[in-house]
C-alpha cells in the first residue's frame, strides 16, 4: 500500500466513509479488503465493513501516527510512497541518529555512492530506485548526502578490526552491519558492491588469507568467478545455512540450464571441488537458493580450515 491508500485508510476509521478514487480502486490490497466485505462499496463513497475497525486496528492504526509525523517532518505528506519504502527512510533516519548507520554518512559521501549502489544496500536490489526520483531526493535530504548518478564505482567498504588475521569479501552488506563477531575474531569484511567487482584489482590484501561469502544461486557464484578474476587466491566459504525455493521466494537469480544440472548453470567448472559442484548441482536440481546472511559466517570460516 502507499501512503496515499494508507491516508483513505485512516479517514475510513475516522469519519467512516471515504470516496471512490482510482487509486484506491488500483491498489490490490484495498481491493482485497472490498472483496472479503471488509469495507463496502455504495455509491461514491467506501464505508467500513463488520470487520474493518479489527483489521484496521491490527494492522495500521499504532503505525499511521508514526508515518504521518515523520512524512510531516520532512514535507513528504504529498509523496505517494509505499509503506514499506516509508518504513525503510524511517529507519535510515534513526540509524543515522544513532550512530549504526552502515556505511555511514560520511563513508558514502567519500565514495561518491551511487543511486544503484544505494539501492543494493537498502532496497530489494540495485535498479529498485531506478526513476523513483522522490524517493532519491528524501533519501539526499534525510541523510543529507547526495547519491550521484549511476556509474562504475571505485570505493571499497571495509570493516576493520586491531589485528587482521583474514578478509571475507562479502557479497552484501549484511554481515558488515553486525561488527562484534568479526572484530573479535579479527576478520576484516570487505563489500565491493555486488558485481562491481572491477575496483578488486587495486586492492591489497597484504597476504592475508582471502575469502568470498555469496548468495549461491546463479548471480552470486557468477559474482565470485569475476572476483576470482582479480584475486586469484580468493577461496569460495561453503554454505552452512539450509536452502530455499528460488519460486517460494520470488528470488530473482534463475539458475541457467536447468534441465543440465550436471552443467552447473553454465559456471566455470574448474573453480569447484567436487563437494562444491555437488551442493551447487542439487541447488540447480531443486531450483533452490541459500541466502548469503543465513548462513554462519563464524562456522563458514572454521570450516575452510579443517
Amino acid at each position: 500500500m502507499n501512503w496515499t491508500v494508507l491516508k483513505s485508510l485512516h479517514q475510513l476509521f475516522l469519519d467512516r466513509k471515504t470516496k471512490v478514487k482510482h487509486s484506491l480502486k488500483e491498489d490490490s490490497s484495498f481491493q482485497l479488503l472490498v472483496s472479503n466485505k471488509e469495507i463496502i462499496e455504495v455509491g461514491k463513497n467506501y464505508l467500513p465493513g463488520l470487520l474493518f475497525d479489527s483489521y484496521y486496528k491490527k494492522h495500521h492504526l499504532n503505525q499511521f501516527p508514526i508515518y504521518f509525523d515523520f512524512l510531516k517532518t520532512h514535507n513528504l505528506l504529498k509523496k505517494r510512497f509505499e509503506e514499506e519504502d516509508i518504513k525503510t527512510l524511517i529507519e535510515l533516519q534513526s540509524k543515522k541518529q544513532s550512530g549504526n548507520l552502515i556505511p555511514n554518512r560520511e563513508q558514502l559521501i567519500e565514495a561518491q555512492e551511487t543511486v544503484r549502489g544505494f539501492s543494493t544496500m537498502f532496497f530489494k536490489n540495485d535498479k529498485y530506485l531506478d526513476k523513483k526520483d522522490s524517493l532519491i531526493k528524501a533519501i539526499n535530504q534525510i541523510l543529507d548526502i547526495t547519491l550521484v548518478e549511476n556509474k562504475d564505482q571505485q570505493y571499497l567498504y571495509i570493516l576493520q578490526c586491531k589485528k587482521p588475521e583474514l578478509i571475507v569479501l562479502c557479497e552484501n552488506l549484511d554481515f558488515l552491519r553486525k561488527d562484534k563477531m568479526p572484530r573479535e575474531n579479527n576478520y576484516e569484511l570487505w563489500y565491493a558492491g555486488g558485481k562491481n567487482v572491477p575496483k578488486l584489482k587495486y586492492a591489497d590484501t597484504r597476504g592475508l588469507p582471502i575469502f568470498y561469502s555469496a548468495d549461491w544461486d546463479a548471480d552470486g557464484l557468477e559474482i565470485y568467478e569475476l572476483a576470482k578474476e582479480k584475486i586469484p587466491e580468493l577461496q569460495l566459504l561453503f554454505p552452512t545455512a539450509i536452502s530455499k525455493s528460488i519460486v517460494d521466494t520470488e528470488h530473482s537469480s534463475h539458475w541457467k540450464n536447468q534441465d543440465k544440472p550436471e552443467v552447473l548453470s553454465n559456471l566455470s567448472s574448474h573453480l569447484y571441488s567436487e563437494k562444491y559442484k555437488a551442493k551447487i548441482k542439487k541447488l540447480i536440481e531443486t531450483n533452490h537458493w541459500i541466502i548469503e546472511e543465513s548462513n554462519d559466517l563464524k562456522k563458514m570460516i572454521q570450516n575452510s580450515f579443517s
